[in-house]
């Protein structure tokens, strides 16, 4: 019996013993779960921490890019068009424009220059108020783009949008309709130089002559800023001539010029300046008498130059 009651108390001690163990073993598990949380928490809270410390520095980084631009238009009033750490991204983060930053003054002819899907369109869509920049402040003759500036922009896109049921003269209306700045005569004047009849329908016009008609609705209009992209790309060569002289001798002298082109050696010899971008960044701004004089090339030598892959 005596041993019997031994045995009982020894398995007891030991199943005590064992949970005892177990207890402390759970504890410790409990202490080491509650540290790791801790010292999760801590890294957690650290990475917040500098997070917004990047945060709060990049917002002051990009305000002050702003601020440093809006002084410097405020330096530079006769400026046309000033834009400021400008930036549009697409889809996919695809950046079209990238921080950019620009001052175009009034009464010049500016040849906006880079290679395929630099921006240049993404660029001119925003001065249009086709597309909102993400970042960054665009001012036209001191507004930013909208219902004012409309009035003040005439823009000439890369690809016709007219109806190919109407008549030419049918078009010419519709601008005078539309735009009180629209001159008819001019644009009568321009047709008949050309050689288009004004009664034609659009859809028996050519490609080419569609684009002309097009550049003649834009080009008629008394704009403060023209805005061209690839405006001669589809014309012959032979009447490239007459429609840059028409671009030189129909727009205000107190209006400037945008042209988007690659075809440069036909448009260099009506530019004032000339502005190379990159991957959405302006390389650089220079007088087209500067680089024949200084470097000694043409702006097509040198463009090629400068983008040589």
């Amino acid at each position: 019996i005596h041993s019997e009651k031994e045995q009982s108390i020894g398995s007891k001690s030991i199943h005590s013993e064992k949970e005892q163990s177990i207890g402390s073993k759970s504890i410790h598990n409990k202490k080491e779960i509650k540290y790791r949380q801790q010292g999760i928490k801590k890294q957690n809270i650290k990475h917040r921490k500098q997070n917004t410390k990047y945060r709060k520095q990049s917002t002051r980084h990009i305000a002050y890019r702003i601020m440093s631009c809006l002084d410097s238009r405020r330096r530079n009033m006769n400026e046309l068009v000033q834009i400021c750490d400008l930036t549009k991204v697409y889809e996919r983060k695809k950046v079209a424009v990238n921080h950019m930053n620009l001052m175009i003054p009034s009464g010049r002819i500016v040849g906006l220059l880079g290679p395929n899907g630099s921006g240049k369109t993404t660029l001119i869509k925003m001065l249009s108020g086709l597309l909102v920049p993400d970042q960054g402040t665009i001012r036209i003759n001191g507004n930013a783009p909208g219902p004012v500036t409309k009035a003040e922009v005439s823009y000439l896109p890369e690809r016709t949008y007219f109806r190919e049921s109407m008549k030419v003269s049918q078009l010419i209306a519709y601008f005078k309709d539309f735009y009180a700045d629209f001159r008819p005569e001019r644009a009568m004047q321009m047709l008949n130089n050309l050689q288009i009849d004004p009664n034609a329908p659009l859809k028996t016009l050519s490609k080419g002559t569609k684009e002309k008609v097009q550049l003649i609705m834009v080009m008629s209009r008394d704009a403060r800023l023209y805005l061209l992209d690839e405006p001669i790309a589809g014309v012959d060569p032979a009447a490239r001539d007459y429609i840059l002289r028409t671009v030189i001798s129909n727009y205000n002298e107190q209006a400037s010029i945008i042209i988007s082109t690659h075809l440069i050696t036909d448009v260099e010899n009506v530019l004032d300046d000339v502005v190379f971008i990159r991957d959405g960044r302006v390389l650089l701004t220079d007088t087209v008498e500067n680089i024949r004089e200084v470097k000694g090339k043409s702006v097509d030598q040198y463009f090629r130059e400068v983008f040589a892959c």
